[in-house]
């Protein structure tokens, strides 16, 4: 069973939001670092934003700076990524991933991938 499902993505038009989520089971989120990524087709896998577990820093692609947002709530054992003013080059699948040991941008970093939810931007 995968430990971790995202779900929110959609079909959005150039200009619009979408609000993914990021629930985890079998562990507790808020322990871990944590990290969404999105892979666009024929495109490699790259990170998108970051939260850390210790004090809640967060990092950003240059892309995603400025539109994106990622939180979590520990409650609902959930991370989120507020997406703002979307693009057609942020159409990708998105996924949420808990990072193991390395860098944050690196996807080899990471022990546990969700299964990816689909955002395309189109008009």
């Amino acid at each position: 069973q995968v430990p971790i499902v995202e779900s929110g993505g959609g079909l959005v038009q150039p200009g619009e939001s979408l609000r993914l989520s990021c629930v985890a089971s079998g562990f507790i989120l808020d322990y871990y670092n944590m990290a969404w990524f999105r892979q666009a087709p024929g495109k490699e896998r790259e990170g998108v934003a970051y939260i850390s577990a210790s004090d809640g820093t967060t990092l950003y692609s240059d892309s995603a700076k400025g539109r994106f947002t990622i939180s979590k709530d520990n409650a609902k054992n959930a991370m989120y990524l507020q997406m703002n003013n979307l693009k057609p080059e942020d159409t990708a699948v998105y996924y949420c991933g808990r990072l193991d040991r390395g860098p944050w941008e690196i996807p080899h970093s990471y022990d546990y991938w969700g299964q990816g939810t689909q955002v395309t931007v189109s008009s």
